[in-house]
C-alpha cells in the first residue's frame, strides 16, 4: 500500500539516483526508508480529518447528553 507522500519519497530518491556511481547505496537507502516510514505508527491526512469529524459529533452528543442529565437532575430535586 503505497501512500502519495511515499511515491513523492520514492520517485525523489530515484531521480537523485540516476546514472549516479552510489546506484546500489541508493537503493539500499529507499529500502531501508521506507521500511522505517511503514514502521511509524501514523495516518493519512483523509484517516485523520475523518476521526476529527468522528471526535466532533461525540462531543456534541456528549454536551446533549449532559444537558439532558442535568435536567433529569434538577428535576428530581
Amino acid at each position: 500500500m503505497n501512500t502519495q507522500w511515499q511515491q513523492t519519497i520514492e520517485q525523489t530518491i530515484d531521480n537523485l539516483s540516476k546514472n549516479s556511481p552510489f546506484k546500489d547505496l541508493t537503493d539500499n537507502a529507499k529500502t531501508m526508508l521506507t521500511s522505517a516510514l511503514r514502521n511509524l505508527d501514523v495516518v493519512t491526512r483523509e484517516e485523520f480529518d475523518v476521526q476529527a469529524a468522528m471526535l466532533v459529533r461525540t462531543r456534541e452528543k456528549l454536551e446533549a447528553l449532559e444537558k439532558q442529565v442535568a435536567a433529569l437532575e434538577s428535576l428530581s430535586k
